[in-house]
């Protein structure tokens, strides 16, 4: 909680116990003292929603309240009709009644100019992946899996070049449509899609991986994610089904060639 917005609301309440406050004023003192400490007291912030339901709840408390008593609701009638009927409150009806419309516009028009932002996406971009699987029935362990053309970029440049070209033009036989010609997830087909198609120029996204779960993620796509990983709306194929084993692994070859980045080293397990 923010203490220096909480503990003078709390000592204006206290201090009103001690003055002889109109029924109304005490009541107008809670509401205000109250929104504020919802408002501006409370670390984080609480969403508007919430306020508006707390604040609903304590307006209804303290008509309650007011109107459990015969007294108070006396006293109440007798000052509104003082208030709207003798003319020394005119000055106070006057002003309420160019400040509300005012304020009531200059919130419409705040709210109107604020900068739209998408909603944020629940969106999990490293699902845990399984030990194990299968690839047309063959089965690959994912902890000591890695790309078996890797070792040519440094063994046989020449050869390494003939896969980033065959796995360039998977690519852009199957994924350009939805990762976009710069790989970015803006693909044609992109914004038909929730969540949106990976960015592969992130760094947090193919940058943080192994070649293995790259692997088991094209393979498998949306269908294919663990049980762990809901919620989960991927619209990913499961490419195993239109593409052989090696033309995943170029592919994975030319995404790193392209975006400039290198995969995750693989760890050794102890």
């Amino acid at each position: 909680m923010n203490l220096w917005v909480c503990i003078p609301a709390v000592l204006a309440l206290i201090g009103l116990r001690f003055l002889k406050t109109h029924i109304l004023g005490w009541l107008a003192a809670w509401w205000i003292c109250v929104f504020v400490i919802l408002k501006f007291g409370m670390v984080p912030p609480m969403p508007s929603s919430i306020i508006g339901l707390y604040v609903a709840i304590l307006t209804s408390v303290l008509l309650l309240y007011l109107t459990s008593d015969t007294e108070r609701m006396s006293q109440a009638g007798n000052f509104l009709m003082r208030f709207f009927g003798e003319r020394k409150f005119a000055p106070y009806l006057w002003t309420a009644a160019v400040l509300i419309p005012l304020l009531a516009g200059t919130n419409a028009y705040l709210a109107a100019s604020k900068e739209v932002e998408a909603p944020a996406s629940g969106r999990t971009i490293h699902p845990a992946p399984p030990g194990e699987m299968t690839f047309k029935g063959k089965k690959i362990d994912l902890i000591k899996a890695s790309n078996p053309f890797r070792e040519l970029e440094t063994k046989d440049p020449t050869a390494f070049e003939t896969h980033v070209a065959a796995g360039r033009k998977v690519y852009y036989q199957n994924c350009v449509f939805c990762h976009g010609d710069n790989m970015e997830g803006d693909g044609i087909f992109a914004y038909g899609y929730d969540p949106l198609p990976a960015n592969f120029q992130d760094p947090t996204t193919i940058g943080m991986l192994q070649e293995s779960y790259l692997f088991w993620r094209i393979a498998k796509g949306g269908p294919g994610l663990p049980e762990e990983s809901t919620p989960w709306s991927s619209a990913m194929p499961a490419w195993e089904k239109f593409v052989s084993e090696d033309d995943i692994w170029n592919v994975i070859l030319f995404l790193y060639r392209f975006t400039g980045q290198k995969p995750r080293a693989q760890e050794k397990a102890e």
